[in-house]
């Protein structure tokens, strides 16, 4: 005969002090692994939203990142001749020559400085990208021109519009903020790619091109062309591969928050031990009586391991109802490739809440599996006798 679990409930709810501590101990280690969840969740949506499957980017051979590549305005009149590349409304081909550099800003967190990317781009490269144009408006080609992400303008003041940045030969102007979904783009600032070039004296020397085919089977094609072109000496990967590769960023801080998370969870396991042994001690004449009243020992066992199951998920449920307000708060990581500050939103998606109760499930079934062990093992008239 099984025990109800409404015995379970009710000793809960009587012990609730001491539910309550042991909840919030186990939910300050969910709450970590929550977070860490979050932080990479976050930092995927960003690049993958990015990541568009008929874009083509073309570097250097050697280069793993268009801030250390070269490519010449020769090159990119060759590349964008081949055939497989899409044209826009124009009859131009969809082809975008550019020139990536880092500029540093500070704000009230970071005092220090920032790297953030500075992208010069030809009205191709906006139109391949489709941002929208949230405040103000995009720039002019030939001026000293910037638009801002709004992430970066929601963090930097100096990157709203109105607002001066120096770099290069002197200062620029932003007169907008683009809103690129979720996407990378809100981390950078877009700008005239030949004004941007000038200002870095590399009009002979851009970072990279950016075209676009007319399908997914093309653009495999036309990927596999252009590295087989011998006058080029490129390299070429779609769009999706390259960002994908920019997640490696998170990597040192998931591993930390793991490493922590770990050890807290240890610490967490034991916290539920040492309340579900106390809950054994105190209640030794329950367990006798429940004896009495023919219970078997595999039914307390199942009782007792429930019951913690249950008070490490109260904990679970509690660290989500303190992560979830981070749930879209914007933060910026350290990108290892670009060696700029990438900007993304925490997400805090409903699969990784599950996940969250889950492992708090799991910390409670390690916490409670002894203790309810020895509490199905004592014998009727000992645990009568017990005060």
């Amino acid at each position: 005969m099984a025990i109800p679990l409404s015995y379970n409930i009710r000793n809960l709810v009587v012990r609730k002090t001491t539910t309550l501590m042991t909840a919030a101990g186990i939910a300050m280690t969910v709450a970590v692994l929550l977070a860490v969840l979050g932080l990479g969740a976050g930092l995927r949506a960003a690049f993958a939203a990015q990541g568009d499957p008929l874009h083509v980017l073309v570097l250097r051979k050697g280069g793993n990142s268009e801030l250390t590549s070269v490519f010449s305005p020769q090159q990119f009149q060759v590349v964008k001749g081949f055939p497989g590349i899409a044209q826009g409304s124009d009859g131009q081909p969809m082809a975008s020559m550019e020139m990536v550099t880092i500029v540093s800003l500070v704000n009230a967190d970071n005092p220090e400085g920032a790297n953030i990317t500075v992208r010069g781009l030809s009205p191709k490269g906006i139109e391949m990208r489709k941002p929208k144009i949230l405040q103000g408006r995009w720039f002019k080609p030939g001026m000293r021109e910037l638009v801002a992400g709004k992430a970066l303008a929601k963090r930097y003041e100096q990157a709203q519009p109105g607002g001066k940045l120096k770099f290069g030969k002197g200062y620029w102007t932003v007169v907008g903020v683009m809103d690129g979904g979720d996407s990378a783009i809100n981390s950078e600032i877009f700008g005239d790619g030949s004004e941007v070039a000038a200002d870095f004296n590399r009009l002979n020397s851009f970072s990279s091109a950016l075209v676009q085919a007319t399908d997914e089977v093309t653009a495999a094609a036309l990927r596999k062309s252009l590295e087989a072109d011998r006058r080029l000496n490129i390299a070429v990967m779609s769009e999706k591969e390259y960002y994908d590769a920019q997640t490696i960023s998170a990597a040192p801080i998931q591993f930390l928050g793991g490493f922590v998370c770990i050890i807290m969870a240890v610490g967490s396991a034991f916290a539920a031990m040492n309340t579900m042994y106390a809950a054994v001690a105190r209640r030794a004449k329950e367990v006798g009586t429940l004896r009495v009243l023919g219970f078997t020992k595999g039914s307390i066992l199942l009782s007792f391991f429930i019951e913690s199951v249950l008070l490490s998920i109260i904990g679970g449920v509690i660290a989500c109802l303190i992560v979830l307000p981070l749930n879209s708060v914007t933060t910026g990581i350290g990108n290892f490739i670009t060696f700029s500050e990438t900007s993304f939103n925490f997400r805090i998606t409903p699969q990784s809440m599950l996940y969250a109760i889950l492992f708090s499930a799991v910390l409670g079934a390690v916490g409670g599996l002894l203790p309810a062990r020895q509490a199905a093992n004592k014998e009727i008239l000992t645990a009568l006798r017990e005060v």
